[in-house]
């Protein structure tokens, strides 16, 4: 009798595995996919932030740009709104501005949004001037938001 139910049992014991092997290969996925968007967004925001402190007068135009495409919504705005300023300001006092990331940690994250402290400094030099360079130290709370499947800092506040 155990002969006619063995091909039966054999059946549903390989399709409880294979079930299980689906399940858990999905948990193993989801999870990746979450350590792989906490990755992003925490290179995101380091990204911005030492766009935001390395400019210099020789290639302002893209250190510019290269702040425009590291952002999105309101620290979009407000960058280009003072973009005209800060290219005249650098290229006038001859500004070369080198950044360095320190430290970048995830706060929260939802599934479209996060919140990461940022760590930077900058050593700032005048050409053609004399004086020692300055170092300034920087420390931000952003907001970054995926934005067609990229993320992008939507907001950055310097904090004290």
């Amino acid at each position: 009798m155990l002969r006619r139910f063995l091909p039966w049992l054999l059946g549903l014991l390989i399709a409880c595995l294979t079930a299980a092997g689906f399940w858990v290969g999905g948990d193993l996925r989801d999870a990746q996919a979450a350590e792989d968007d906490r990755a992003a967004v925490l290179w995101a925001a380091g990204t911005h932030a030492l766009n935001l402190l390395s400019v210099s007068h020789r290639t302002v135009d893209a250190d510019i740009a290269r702040v425009l495409a590291s952002s999105t919504g309101s620290a979009r705005a407000e960058y280009a709104r003072n973009a005209a300023a800060l290219k005249q300001a650098t290229t006038g006092e001859k500004v070369v501005q080198t950044g360095a990331l320190r430290a970048a940690g995830l706060v929260s994250m939802g599934e479209d949004t996060a919140r990461v402290l940022v760590a930077g400094d900058a050593v700032i030099r005048w050409e053609g001037r004399g004086g020692s360079p300055q170092e300034r130290f920087y420390r931000w709370s952003m907001e970054v938001t995926r934005a067609g499947g990229t993320w992008l800092v939507s907001k950055a506040e310097l904090v004290p």
